[in-house]
């Protein structure tokens, strides 16, 4: 394993009450805020009121940024940044999952660089150099985005989505109740559960570098917390010990505690990013199609990969020990693809989503890095055209 340095400052509240300690995290740094939000489901379930009034009882003056989009724009990231330096914001609360958090924290951080524009950040025009304070109110379990320094931005006018990173956009604090999850839909609740495994799968678990078993085994059975509580919190919404489980694997799933010294390219997220740029679907259903079509075309490639693929479906999915690396590496794609597309629910074709073959071609470009992806087998463009088409 490599050497590594973890340093995660997010302060995490977790719990029913823990939304009352809004107000003194956020006062030490102002009294101007944006709010940032997606549709209209927080005011549905009166969270947008209950934040709203805790702030202005603070002595808080409001702005807002609504409508983000649940592929955040590069056009909402740079409005969100013109009202926050019209305005003299001194920090963001980002209030709703994966998208709104991500479009939050490219607003943080394009209000403290020397650019109007986000996806100057993306062409290396210039540097991330600092961010504004970022405060987040989760709503949906699925990206992590809550604890980690990551953002994912959409360019529509090139139907290009790309990752940002920086120190800088670690949220200051963040407020998680799995009560504010209650009414996340079923596909949205399927969707993000298979975000929150796919995290662990395409970031470190299937990876050919020596890795720290402790943290082997740890991935695994945060992905087994999955297994075990995305359905019930399919039959039963308001099941609390569901969603508090569902919550705490997506925080854990990419916060870098389950990293520890593997760095490798995200072969799925990598595919799947023109996916939703082209067809704007669901990040987490898009990986759900992908995931057990590349499982099946790493063994084929590459045999050295099945016994890793085997230890995945024995120890997350209790495929039958006394299979050998081969029948069980079968057997786990079978698996996988029962649990995403049948106990989860999710349709588990391209072609259910109105995809043919007609951007393949310039998908698997856009999802290289560089000539191919460094994951965990190298994909050239040949490969990830193969793969979609197996998706199909």
């Amino acid at each position: 394993m490599n050497d590594f340095v973890l340093q995660v400052p997010t302060k995490i509240y977790f719990g029913k009450d823990q939304l009352k300690h809004l107000p003194e995290e956020v006062l030490q740094y102002g009294k101007k805020a944006l709010l940032v939000y997606g549709g209209g489901s927080i005011k549905k379930i009166g969270l947008y009121d209950k934040v709203v009034k805790l702030l202005e009882d603070a002595g808080i003056t409001i702005y807002e940024l609504a409508g983000v989009e649940p592929n955040p724009r590069h056009t909402t990231v740079n409005k969100g940044a013109a009202i926050c330096k019209e305005n003299n914001i001194d920090f963001i609360v980002a209030v709703g999952g994966g998208s709104v958090i991500d479009c939050a924290k490219a607003i943080a951080g394009v209000v403290k660089s020397d650019t109007d524009d986000v996806w100057d950040f993306v062409e290396k025009k210039c540097d991330i150099t600092g961010a504004l304070p970022l405060f987040v109110i989760l709503t949906i379990s699925a990206t992590g985005s809550e604890m980690d320094k990551w953002s994912v931005i959409s360019n529509e006018d090139i139907n290009a989505k790309r990752g940002l990173g920086s120190e800088f956009f670690f949220p200051k604090a963040s407020f998680l109740n799995p009560e504010f999850t209650y009414s996340v839909s079923p596909y949205q609740t399927a969707a993000g559960s298979v975000d929150i495994m796919a995290h662990i799968i395409d970031n470190y678990y299937f990876t050919k570098n020596p890795a720290m078993e402790m943290i082997h085994n740890i991935q695994e059975e945060v992905m087994r917390t999955v297994v075990k509580y995305a359905p019930i919190a399919l039959k039963e919404p308001d099941n609390y010990e569901a969603r508090a489980n569902l919550m705490w694997a997506s925080t854990w799933a990419l916060n870098d505690y389950l990293k520890a010294g593997v760095s490798m390219h995200t072969s799925n997220h990598s595919m799947e990013h023109p996916l939703s740029a082209y067809y704007d679907m669901t990040h987490g259903h898009g990986l759900a199609i992908l995931i057990p079509r590349w499982l099946e075309y790493v063994m084929q490639k590459d045999p050295e990969t099945i016994p890793i693929v085997a230890r995945f479906g024995r120890n997350v999915f209790n495929v039958d020990q006394n299979l050998s690396d081969e029948e069980a590496g079968k057997k786990t794609v079978e698996v996988v693809s029962d649990f995403y597309f049948n106990t989860l629910g999710l349709p588990g074709k391209l072609s259910d989503l109105g995809v043919d073959e007609t951007h393949f071609k310039e998908m698997a470009k856009k999802a290289m890095k560089g000539d191919s992806i460094q994951g965990f087998i190298e994909l050239d463009e040949e490969d990830v055209i193969n793969i979609y088409k197996m998706c199909l």
